[in-house]
């Protein structure tokens, strides 16, 4: 009945063990996160540039393009493609109509007539 319990060198093992295994999850987790971090750069140093110019395609595989964006253009739409200077003059010659907000008629330099 009067079990004095385990000695304060017994305890202070235990703690040690334990706080071990946490450091050891800790630099677990910290691998973890640097493989995700590379992974990530990785996968923005791949990312291919931005177009320069976008043309937002129509609702149906049958429906003329809608507008000619700026490629950074915050309105165009997801169905969207990037293209070139020529191709955008061209289309803007054709009929597609400029995008009303980022102008590319404007920027390209693009007169009707």
């Amino acid at each position: 009945m009067n079990d004095p319990g385990p000695s304060r060198l017994a305890l202070l093992r235990f703690l040690e063990r334990v706080q071990l295994r946490d450091l050891e999850r800790t630099r677990w987790w910290i691998a973890l996160e640097e493989r995700r971090e590379a992974e990530k750069q990785r996968g923005v140093e791949a990312r291919p540039p931005a177009p320069e110019w976008v043309l937002e395609l129509g609702l149906n595989r049958d429906a003329p393009a809608a507008y000619v964006h700026a490629g950074d253009c915050w309105n165009a739409a997801r169905r969207s493609r990037g293209i070139s200077r020529q191709q955008a003059l061209r289309a803007l010659a054709e009929g597609v109509r400029a995008c009303p907000h980022c102008r590319p008629d404007s920027a390209l330099g693009y007169q009707e007539g």
